[in-house]
């Protein structure tokens, strides 16, 4: 069953961690079993403490949505073991005539080379100047020629000597000229005598049998119901498939290769067919040109943004079928008609606990004590200027159904959001988003705290960071909200585009430094302001 990822934005907060997965549960227990949350970054400490306070596994880690050879529509031919025989390997091929090449395996199903059509008939044209078996495995011949040992000569392992063909039935004897022979004939029992008093290593019995009292001493004598002709050009397809395999400057690929770097390699060889290869290095497939011209996309339903800049990077490549959120809309583009559904609430939570009502759908006590969390979260106890009436009636309808105390939840969420001891790299980024306005580059993290003022100890820490990550990006502009719960405000360190920021909140920077009074939202407050100045 092909997957659906339920993606939140770069830098995940808790309302996008928790809509992925409030979302993919409701769409599964509708029996869509095939969603999967997945987030793109790594987790703050904050949204980490609220899963564990209520039992859930972080979403997946995804950190790139390229097409990959996992998401091509591969050839599965046979995966043979290097002991089976030649013939064997051509039946599979014969099986299916789209297999230009069968993969040659060890016993742990790791490559030991390929196998194609070619490689068999080079082999048989070769057997014509030079007819001799070496070590070939006795099961192997017994297999092709559907054949039975007789005497004592049958414990040997393998076989060794030219292959000769006694006919007609009066040729003049001896008809070879070594211990070394595989010799090949009917009914004919002086041929055999002689062959076994000579000590021949092996005497192929084509629908005859051995006379009755003829000790066959250490050859290995093998009857078969096939006439001579046929096991001249059969025995030597009893050859181990390891032995004609090809190994050398093999081209193999792996399932979590991307298919641009695929698409170079396969353009600059000849090879018809290439190996798949799981992070186990096991052979799972082969790949040919013709899988590349068209690829299955990934599917990926978007919850909590709707811009491409703080998407997943690969989004171009995929199959968007939905999104949900409450942001304004932006870049993305998709080939197709899609659903989507953006509402004006604080939270994207908000929105998937009135899909779950609108299905008839009870969140289990554990899940809505999730949600009502993600919901606290993002509108910042209800006091961030994007909460709405419906927040907090979704958010005391969730509490209700989990036996909760928003207030309690509260402190316990914006208690946990940022540790003094986490390096200030990790605190910068941890809700951090990029944005295009105008042909300006900027980016904004954000920390929601109980108290701003130790987090200023370290505003040195935090302009060196934020100058590093300015130069890095291009940015014009690069900003730190330390949203305050007790204030009700923002103290904001601002690097770059300094007289636009005193413009735009009617305020001077101190040091880097301003108060912004009853500014608690980026989206509605902060990003708006830029917007309206630079047009």
């Amino acid at each position: 069953m092909e997957q659906i990822f339920v993606t939140g934005h770069r830098n995940p907060d808790t309302d996008s961690v928790v809509a992925a997965l409030s979302y993919a549960a409701l769409r599964n227990s509708t029996g869509e079993r095939q969603y999967v949350a997945a987030r793109l970054g790594h987790l703050s400490d904050e949204t980490q403490k609220i899963l564990e306070r209520f039992g859930f596994e972080p979403p997946v880690y995804v950190k790139d949505m390229r097409t990959q050879v996992r998401d091509l529509d591969f050839d599965v031919p046979p995966i043979l073991s290097g002991a089976v025989t030649a013939s064997r390997v051509w039946s599979a091929m014969e099986e299916d005539k789209h297999i230009s090449a069968i993969p040659i395996a060890d016993e742990d199903g790791r490559l030991l080379g390929m196998m194609t059509a070619g490689d068999i008939a080079a082999y048989d044209v070769a057997t014509i100047g030079d007819p001799t078996l070496r070590d070939v495995p006795l099961f192997n011949i017994l297999s092709v020629l559907e054949g039975q040992t007789v005497g004592e000569g049958s414990l040997r392992n393998s076989v060794t000597g030219e292959v000769v063909l006694a006919l007609p039935q009066g040729a003049q004897l001896p008809i070879f000229r070594s211990k070394d022979t595989v010799l090949i004939c009917g009914d004919q029992p002086e041929i055999l005598k002689a062959a076994v008093e000579a000590g021949v290593n092996c005497v192929v019995l084509c629908r005859a049998g051995v006379p009755e009292g003829l000790e066959t001493g250490e050859t290995t004598v093998i009857t078969t119901p096939y006439e001579a002709l046929r096991v001249v050009r059969r025995i030597f397809q009893a050859i181990p498939a390891e032995r004609l395999a090809t190994r050398r400057d093999i081209e193999a690929f792996h399932l979590t290769d991307y298919i641009d770097d695929v698409r170079e390699v396969v353009l600059q060889s000849r090879y018809r067919s290439y190996p798949i290869l799981d992070e186990n290095d096991r052979v799972v497939g082969t790949l040919s040109r013709f899988h590349l011209l068209r690829p299955r996309r990934k599917k990926v339903v978007l919850v909590d943004h709707n811009e491409l800049a703080q998407s997943v990077p690969g989004l171009d490549e995929t199959e968007i079928l939905e999104i949900i959120d409450h942001h304004r809309l932006a870049d993305i583009q998709t080939q197709n008609p899609i659903y989507v559904r953006n509402e004006p609430v604080g939270s994207t939570c908000t929105i998937i606990a009135g899909m779950y009502q609108e299905r008839g759908l009870m969140p289990s006590r554990k899940l809505a004590g999730l949600m009502a969390a993600a919901i606290v979260s993002d509108t910042v106890m209800f006091k961030s200027p994007t909460a709405t009436r419906r927040d907090r009636q979704m958010a005391e309808r969730l509490a209700a159904l989990a036996e909760l105390d928003l207030e309690e939840l509260g402190r316990f969420i914006f208690s946990a959001s940022a540790p003094e001891d986490k390096p200030v790299g990790e605190l910068l980024m941890t809700d951090f988003k990029e944005f295009h306005i105008a042909g300006h580059a900027f980016g904004i993290g954000q920390i929601t705290c109980m108290d701003s003022r130790r987090h200023l100890k370290r505003k040195a820490e935090f302009l060196e960071a934020m100058g590093e990550i300015k130069a890095k990006n291009g940015y014009a502009m690069v900003m730190l909200m330390l949203t305050d719960v007790l204030l009700e405000g923002t103290r904001v360190l601002c690097l770059g585009g300094e007289d636009v920021f005193a413009q735009a909140f009617n305020v001077e920077l101190q040091d880097s430094e301003a108060f912004l009074p009853g500014v608690m939202s980026r989206k509605k407050q902060i990003v708006p302001m830029l917007s309206a100045l630079w047009g």
